[in-house]
């Protein structure tokens, strides 16, 4: 690759902000945080957890330019292909939660696009809506195993459309006191509105901003295609972090100026978006427009992530599949390429986990919540194992070698490396603990449901994982 064709670093920032960051996470920060006092913790986020995450994907990635498999590749140069297989599984497994959330936030979206609000939606028994639901997964599912995936091509026009009216949400609503005047809401600057609240609700929703700010090891193979890995990569990566950092500061300022932090509405984690482009119509007299853009996209985008999340983990899982753990019966294709039981299996997981929430919990907006809650807890999972591979990496001292390191330093990348597993650990095992609030007190019957959920889904999901490798055993006749 010439010179010329190379990615410099500002281009690397941008393509990473584009892929890590959404509106969504502004607006959960901005829910789970008390408004404004988001704003403290995502700064702290940000300096002592996304960018060493970062940088050791970097040099992860360096170090491993020619793996295809990402953290699985990782795993399997460093420890053990038996681990590799491990964090492929749990790869791939976390998405089983994401994936069952997607056709509720896509009906949801719908519902603002005809009927301007969520009245309908959020009005309809939670057992009614999850089994609309399980039939529009059905339905992407069929479409999956037919190989007809129209919707993967419109899934890059509707990220990046959902990420230019993200960024304009900012820049409009920073310029709507000049236009609205008195109707936006007005912001006390002193220092105990960004003061948080150091209670239980704050450490159990760490997990949501871990959530957030995770995924950067996707840009991972980009890294040996820049014009200078060593220095070009950091550049990059501080960027990136400064310019999340700055988004979710405006982006939360933004929102207070919308919503006062002493009436968030009980709903804003489900509708948090959609109000938000609601109001900035009327400020700016085009009415529902830049409400029914963002919905529209929204649609598009929940649809096509949920034809992705059933192909491509999946795909990761079992394309480089080693026998010795995975059961022959997994890797049947039909015609179409198409892993036909592996989408059996994602079918019977996100089933269970489509109408396991409407048994216990009594409406639509707490399902939705704690979706996001069990989303924020399953996810970060597979971060664990990148922060695996680059300890055992900088273990392994000059055995790997990488054109960009984030430390030279044995000791100082395994416990930067430990920090950030620790930590993670940390926020996945809290945010198991439900959010108590007025309506949901500590051990009342939905906390006790959601807390049982929290902690066993993972763990049942993960085990499922050590238990293929024993069907495998038995069944694979050519190990």
């Amino acid at each position: 690759m010439t010179d010329s064709k190379k990615i410099l670093w500002y281009n690397l920032a941008f393509m990473a902000f584009a892929s890590v960051w959404g509106f969504a996470n502004v607006v959960n920060g901005f829910a789970k945080y008390g408004g404004l006092q988001a704003i403290f913790t995502w700064i702290l986020m940000f300096a002592f957890y996304f960018i060493p995450y970062a940088l050791m994907v970097g040099e992860l990635g360096s170090a491993f330019k020619n793996s295809g498999g990402g953290v699985s590749s990782w795993i399997h140069e460093t420890i053990s292909p038996k681990m590799a297989y491990y964090a492929g599984w749990t790869y791939w497994v976390v998405h089983m939660p994401y994936i069952s959330q997607k056709p509720q936030a896509a009906l949801n979206a719908l519902s603002w696009i005809i009927t301007g609000d969520s009245k309908f939606f959020t009005s309809l028994d939670p057992l009614v809506l999850q089994l609309g639901c399980l039939g529009l997964f059905l339905v992407f599912v069929f479409i999956a195993t037919r190989g007809l995936n129209p919707l993967k091509n419109l899934a890059t026009i509707a990220g990046s459309s959902m990420f230019v009216m993200s960024i304009l949400f900012i820049i409009l609503m920073m310029a709507a006191p000049a236009i609205a005047g008195d109707k936006v809401n007005s912001i006390d600057w002193s220092l105990k509105t960004f003061t948080p609240n150091f209670n239980l609700n704050y450490f159990t929703s760490l997990s949501i901003l871990v959530f957030a700010v995770g995924g950067c090891e996707r840009i991972s193979p980009y890294v040996n295609k820049m014009k200078d890995p060593a220095r070009g990569f950091s550049k990059g990566m501080i960027a990136l972090a400064a310019m999340v950092a700055i988004t979710a500061i405006l982006g939360t300022i933004a929102m207070g100026m919308m919503f006062s932090s002493d009436n968030i509405p009980q709903d804003l984690l489900l509708n948090g978006a959609y109000y938000c482009f609601k109001q900035l119509g009327e400020y700016y007299g085009v009415g529902n427009l830049f409400l029914v853009i963002y919905a529209l996209s929204n649609t598009i985008g929940q649809l096509s992530v949920l034809i992705v999340s059933i192909d491509a983990p999946l795909r990761m899982l079992l394309d480089n599949a080693d026998k010795k753990y995975i059961p022959n019966a997994l890797l049947k294709q039909n015609s179409k390429g198409v892993y036909i039981n592996g989408y059996i299996l994602v079918t019977i997981l996100v089933s269970i986990l489509i109408i396991i929430p409407a048994l216990g919990i009594g409406n639509v907006n707490d399902m939705f919540d704690w979706l996001i809650e069990l989303n924020s807890v399953c996810m970060p999972l597979r971060y664990l194992w990148v922060f695996t591979a680059y300890i055992a990496l900088k273990k392994a001292g000059q055995k790997f070698s990488s054109e960009y390191k984030f430390t030279k330093t044995k000791a100082i990348g395994i416990i930067a490396g430990g920090w950030c597993f620790l930590f993670t650990a940390f926020a996945c095992i809290a945010g198991m603990i439900p959010t108590v609030s007025d309506t949901m007190p500590m051990w009342s019957p939905e906390f006790n449901f959601r807390l049982f959920a929290n902690i066993f889904t993972p763990f049942i999901l993960i085990l499922l994982g050590l238990i293929m490798p024993m069907i495998a055993k038995r069944t694979n006749k050519d190990i």
